[in-house]
């Protein structure tokens, strides 16, 4: 093949691609292609290749220059998640928002401070792609801690949002508060309080977190770090009644919450209030005591329910959980042998030939000091004589406690034709579910901690951001179960009970009966985490579902 050059009289000279073949003995040519469309450059770049002559064209590695690789799969999948939820839509329109949605992907991609996540974000430094896909690749510290400002007057209408996304008149409402070291003392939130950490000599803050009944986050407070749990339950009612509109609720919180002042002082007086919480230790042995509670019970199951004075319009929901007696039994008898080693060392200084201790003062203190924080100083009597300290085990106490070994007494007010004693035993147990978002705010997973701001708006707003994103991981997790190796149905159709509503609220209606039912699709969609992923994975992976169920051909 050759390029040919066919010269016209008035027009520019035609170009075209041919090629010379032999028939007969005799030279012939035949044209292939007409290229006078072509560039000049390009049609003798052609001439020369079928000359043979490459080296004029440049090699292909040389061709091209690699400036620089970002990731973008993971930024892909968390913007596709906050495009699903309709994040945008919680805040205001305005330059600043683009940057909270740029804080709270980072949190998820990689938490941490606000410097960190400037330099991850700009042109120069960027770690990712996020900065680029939502414009805030020039920004610096100042205008993140200008976008925190921003934010803080919006939270409680992007928490009253997501109230009408997941919570519903009679709805199970989640409620737990946990507590986070700070750094410095400038800030008027940071606290010595009770601490739930190991930073013992840091002062910390407190905050709590409103879910639904799957444990998808709501609404977060931030209180001072001195602040007692049962004292934010007033903040968070007034919060559901007033701000969210919701007038039937079940409110479940563990013992240590829900008090029995608080509900007697708080949840009782109000209306279309109903709570799930469990008993104290000292109200099980006041049951066992007055004979409510029957231990013979849970010879043939081990879940009943029973009445007590005390309680009144309430149910008792009694349980005994085997696996967790065995755990307990083990772990008193590792607490009491720990003790008698510390107690023996104790004795010993007592019996000893020089400088015995004998002052019963100070033997008591030591033995305060070396039993107390195991608290089982109860299980132990001993006593001072001439001869040394003597000590031994107190099997009748040792035996009341093994009595009751693995058994928990919830109550609720709530009517049994809405939640039975199964269902409230489940709802009860979804608060480990809050206690996991805990554990994931104050993890690797997104840093929550350490804390350095001095304003208390911007912890307040650093705390928010963290939530939103933990909202967003906790969809995330939820479509990629099957990818994650987690269970794809957590048993939400037997955790979840009926909507609760006060009698004078209720009706009457006929049951309905399903008719050619068909199966359940799943949701579950396949996010891709490459680097470089195709228009066509991302609407696979980031459209929502189709309503109708189809079985797949391919």
């Amino acid at each position: 093949m050759y390029v040919a050059r066919v010269p016209n009289r008035n027009s520019p000279p035609a170009f075209l691609l041919r090629e010379a073949y032999r028939e007969d003995g005799k030279v012939k040519n035949r044209t292939l292609a007409n290229i006078s469309h072509w560039p000049p450059q390009q049609i003798e770049a052609l001439r020369q290749v079928l000359k043979g002559n490459t080296q004029r064209s440049p090699r292909l590695k040389d061709a091209f220059a690699v400036v620089r690789s970002l990731p973008h799969g993971h930024v892909a999948a968390v913007l596709g998640m906050m495009r699903q939820l309709k994040l945008e839509q919680l805040l205001e329109p305005g330059p600043q928002r683009a940057r909270v949605l740029a804080l709270i992907a980072q949190r998820v991609l990689a938490p941490g401070s606000k410097l960190a996540a400037a330099r991850a974000l700009h042109s120069a430094t960027a770690h990712s792609t996020l900065g680029e896909e939502l414009g805030v690749s020039t920004v610096d510290e100042d205008d993140l801690y200008a976008a925190l400002d921003w934010l803080v007057p919006q939270q409680a209408a992007i928490e009253a949002d997501l109230a009408r996304r997941h919570l519903g008149q009679g709805n199970l409402v989640l409620y737990d508060v946990s507590s986070s070291y700070f750094e410095g003392h400038c800030c008027p939130l940071a606290r010595y309080g009770h601490w739930r950490d190991e930073r013992r000599g840091n002062p910390q803050i407190v905050f709590g977190v409103l879910a639904d009944a799957q444990g998808c986050p709501v609404a977060v407070e931030v209180f001072a770090g001195n602040t007692a749990d049962p004292t934010t339950v007033a903040t968070q009612i007034g919060k559901l009644r007033e701000r969210f509109g919701l007038e039937q609720v079940v409110l479940v919180g563990d013992r240590g919450m829900l008090t029995q002042a608080r509900i007697e002082q708080e949840l009782r007086p109000l209306p279309g209030l109903a709570w799930i919480t469990a008993l104290r230790s000292g109200q099980i042995h006041k049951l066992v005591a007055d004979g409510a509670l029957q231990l013979s019970l849970f010879d043939t199951t081990d879940l009943a329910e029973i009445t007590h004075p005390d309680y009144p319009g309430e149910r008792l929901v009694v349980c005994r959980n085997p696996l967790l007696a065995q755990e307990r039994a083990r772990k008193r008898e590792e607490l009491m042998l720990a003790a008698e080693q510390k107690l023996e060392a104790i004795a010993a200084t007592t019996r000893r030939r020089q400088r015995p201790v004998r002052d019963a003062e100070r033997i008591n203190y030591r033995i305060g000091a070396a039993l107390g924080p195991k608290k089982v100083g109860k299980y132990f009597q001993w006593q001072l004589s001439a001869d040394g300290l003597t000590f031994q085990r107190d099997p009748a106490r040792i035996a009341r406690d093994a009595a009751l070994d693995g058994i928990y007494v919830l109550r609720t007010s709530v009517a049994e034709p809405a939640l039975d004693a199964a269902q409230t035993v489940r709802s009860y147990k979804q608060l480990a579910k809050l206690e996991q978002a805990f554990r994931m705010l104050k993890s690797v997973e997104l840093e929550l901690r350490p804390i350095h701001h001095r304003l208390a708006d911007r912890l307040r707003a650093h705390v928010l951001i963290c939530l939103l994103a933990y909202y967003v991981e906790w969809h995330l997790r939820r479509a990629l179960a099957p990818l994650l190796f987690e269970d794809e149905q957590d048993g939400a159709a037997e955790t979840t009970p009926r909507r609760w509503l006060p009698p004078s609220a209720r009706r009457w209606r006929r049951p309905r009966r399903a008719v050619n039912a068909r199966p359940t699709p799943c949701r579950c969609r396949a996010i891709a985490t490459c680097s470089g992923i195709s228009p066509r994975l991302q609407k696979i992976a980031f459209s929502p579902p189709s309503p109708r169920w189809r079985r797949s051909t391919s």
